[in-house]
């Protein structure tokens, strides 16, 4: 029996490209310091009232164009976020209503960064189960709401001037990580591949919260009452902390050994594999990652200089411009792979 296969994807991100230099305005960065680190250049930010069903939408619609189906024949959603809309519900349902597709089961995911290869699994496990014929893949993340600055109309590059010392001197506490994150949203279709062994292959799937403190917001939660508190606010305690030179490390580490694995499981050459679609974290892990599997450069690609991290949607991002620039097409074995917060980290191979 075939696996799932994709027959339809879509992107959306929100306004303009916010680049390097408008950063540098609010905290003590620069293009060359962020490039040299990370290797993005530019992203994208939601406006203030736009959450990540929002962003879905045109996500959403675009793929569906791309399959040739109408909204309709939608049976299953999932919805992948860190981001959603409120606390809850899930953003999942929401999006179904905007779509006019109220009813249809919807179901949230938390897997950060790590999303679409545990989301690819699920969606295979359903329409092979019969539970499901047609899912609408997304991931979606609106990462304004984390970032440390207060003058947006500076960042937008709406207005020019001086940021108050103590609002520089904030932002520059959480520059690492500020750096890195955008928001935007992919959609994928999924549908069983009409192909006799295509599809979904396999996923090797893993989590470790040992090592949940490499990326976390500490001040939020149920752990105590009330879940958020004026303190943890005051304390900056709602903005995500990270441990970026430790995560890079387990990262490749992690990555590397899985696709390994489930290469030597499958019984698969990695010279067999046409393209590693990896999530888009920082360019500095997916080279690593890439050396250290010896992957030619042109079977891994990258567009984080365009969008930056964009957590869950970035495989999904990067899924749509390769199917549209031709680059990835029927027949071809992908590889995706990612790690997130969790820490979460999977694989997933498919043969479209």
């Amino acid at each position: 029996m075939s696996g799932v296969t994709i027959v339809g994807t879509g992107h959306h991100v929100p306004g303009d490209p916010v680049r390097n230099e408008a950063l540098a305005r609010v905290m003590d960065t620069s293009d060359d310091w962020i490039r040299a680190r990370t290797g993005i250049q530019q992203r994208y930010f939601a406006e203030d009232g736009q959450g990540p069903s929002d962003l879905a939408v045109p996500a959403c619609k675009s793929a569906i164009d791309d399959a040739g189906i109408d909204a309709s024949d939608i049976d299953y959603i999932i919805f992948a976020t860190m981001t959603p809309d409120h606390f809850f519900p899930g953003s999942g349902p929401l999006l179904g209503a905007k779509l006019g597709i109220p009813g249809v089961p919807a179901l949230d995911i938390r897997q950060q960064c790590a999303a679409m290869p545990y989301a690819l699994q699920l969606a295979n496990g359903l329409v092979r189960s019969g539970a499901a014929k047609t899912i609408l893949l997304v991931g979606a993340e609106v990462h304004a709401g984390f970032m440390p600055w207060v003058d947006w109309d500076v960042v937008r590059s709406r207005a020019e001037r001086a940021v108050r010392p103590e609002a520089y001197a904030r932002a520059n506490r959480h520059r690492g990580l500020a750096v890195v994150f955008g928001d935007g949203a992919s959609a994928m279709v999924l549908r069983q591949s009409e192909t006799p062994g295509g599809g979904f292959l396999a996923a090797e799937l893993h989590s470790d919260g040992r090592a949940f403190e490499h990326l976390f917001v500490p001040g939020v939660g149920f752990r105590q009452i009330p879940y958020v508190t004026q303190e943890a606010l005051r304390a900056d305690d709602h903005i995500p902390q990270m441990q970026g030179p430790s995560l890079l490390k387990k990262a490749v580490r992690t990555l590397s050994r899985t696709v390994r694995s489930i290469c030597e499981t499958q019984g698969i050459s990695q010279n067999e594999i046409d393209c590693f679609i990896a999530h888009q974290a920082n360019d500095r892990i997916n080279r690593a990652v890439r050396d250290a599997l010896k992957i030619p450069p042109e079977k891994i690609p990258s567009n984080i200089a365009r969008f930056g991290n964009t957590s869950a949607a970035t495989i999904g991002i990067l899924t749509d411009e390769l199917r549209r620039d031709g680059r990835i097409r029927e027949g071809n074995l992908l590889c995706f792979l990612g790690i997130g917060a969790g820490l979460n980290w999977g694989v997933a191979l498919m043969r479209l």
